[in-house]
């Protein structure tokens, strides 16, 4: 079939938005009409190279849709189930499903490869180019084929934004704290970075029944967004938080630091460590450079201080269990899905929604579909 889909040829070219054509989905896939596609910054990791990825690419793994079509022996879905994506497929199988670690599924291990989980290609452009979707999703198009492991079943009268953004920013930034961080009532906890992962992290922090929660972010707008979802304190840097924090502990600082920025840099770790407690926790959770490997870290102070650094992946949770436990909670009114939305777009407006999302316009951008 014929659809229409984001595509970037080499990294630092705008995306393109070209008609392409879409094979029927293989054993193992469905084919997804796709209702809402999330700007996450990672896609934006893809485009500018700090995150390698097979090229050309359709872009997008943050989006939710309607299922139209059914490969062989696919019995998981119906044809009008609606899904939200998930960013890192469960088999159900390896050790980590196993374990109830679905975030750390053996199949994650492919999702940087050219073309589908089973292998093969179902995306061409109209001039023969294989193309693949950014970790087996592509959201950025009107048409989606992904595997069954990708997709998971959501209420038909979820939202399709919100059910776009559990499928990636909001469960990551939610179980940073709650999962990750181990957030309970009355930690003092500071998020570092307040764009969707980070206003996600911080309604956790809240729910966690955390006291104080400090956000940090040099833009203003979103400084006084984190307020509106529960965030109550803010400030500009870390150093600016070192004197904040100090304050409203008595000297004692932060349970947890979570860092949830556009960008990961090893720079930001020393600052963490010492707005953190001791015995507390730093939680990475944003992507950094692939390539980077140095961490500013005091090692003295780190082990004296018995403190504990994590990386974070999709929260650290089952995405097949947190996801509709996610959406319960924003049909309960206990999550802020649609605030969070900043601005819409049309798949056409993709190169402005990104350059509204590295501006500081946006908490999160979606891109909706007739």
């Amino acid at each position: 079939m014929k659809t229409r889909a984001a595509i970037l040829r080499e990294v630092g070219a705008d995306w393109s938005v070209e008609e392409i054509e879409l094979d029927d989905p293989q054993p193992g896939e469905i084919l997804v009409k796709t209702t809402a596609a999330g700007m996450c910054h990672s896609d934006e990791h893809a485009h500018d190279g700090t995150m390698p990825a097979p090229m050309p690419l359709i872009g997008g793994h943050e989006g939710a849709g309607e299922v139209i079509a059914l490969g062989e022996g696919v019995t998981e879905f119906e044809v009008g189930d609606h899904i939200s994506c998930s960013f890192i497929p469960s088999c159900g199988k390896c050790r980590w499903c196993a374990s109830g670690q679905q975030n750390l599924c053996d199949l994650g291990a492919h999702l940087m490869e050219p073309g589908m989980m089973a292998g093969g290609f179902r995306h061409h452009s109209t001039a023969g180019e294989d193309l693949t979707p950014l970790l087996k999703l592509g959201t950025f198009a009107e048409h989606m084929v992904l595997s069954v492991d990708s997709a998971i079943k959501v209420q038909k009268d979820i939202p399709p934004g919100p059910a776009a953004l559990v499928s990636c920013g909001v469960t990551t930034g939610y179980g940073s704290a709650v999962n990750r961080a181990g957030v309970t009532a009355g930690d003092t906890v500071i998020i570092v970075g307040c764009g969707g992962l980070g206003h996600a992290a911080i309604q956790g922090a809240k729910v966690a029944g955390a006291k104080n929660v400090v956000a940090v972010d040099p833009s203003e707008f979103k400084r006084e967004s984190a307020q509106e979802f529960g965030a109550t304190h803010a400030a500009a840097s870390m150093e600016e938080a070192m004197e904040l924090v100090g304050g409203i502990t008595e000297g004692v600082m932060a349970d947890s630091v979570i860092l949830t920025p556009g960008v990961l840099t090893g720079d930001m770790i020393a600052p963490a460590q010492f707005l953190t407690r001791k015995g507390g926790t730093i939680v990475a959770t944003a992507v950094a450079n692939a390539m980077a490997m140095d961490v500013q870290l005091n090692l003295f102070e780190f082990a004296m201080m018995n403190k504990e650094l994590k990386g974070c992946l999709f929260g650290s949770t089952a995405p097949r269990k947190e996801i509709p436990h996610l959406l319960s909670m924003y049909q309960a009114g206990q999550l802020k899905l649609d605030e969070m939305i900043t601005n819409t777009y049309t798949l056409d407006q993709v190169n402005e929604g990104y350059a509204d999302m590295l501006s500081n316009k946006n908490v999160r951008g979606v891109i909706t579909f007739d």
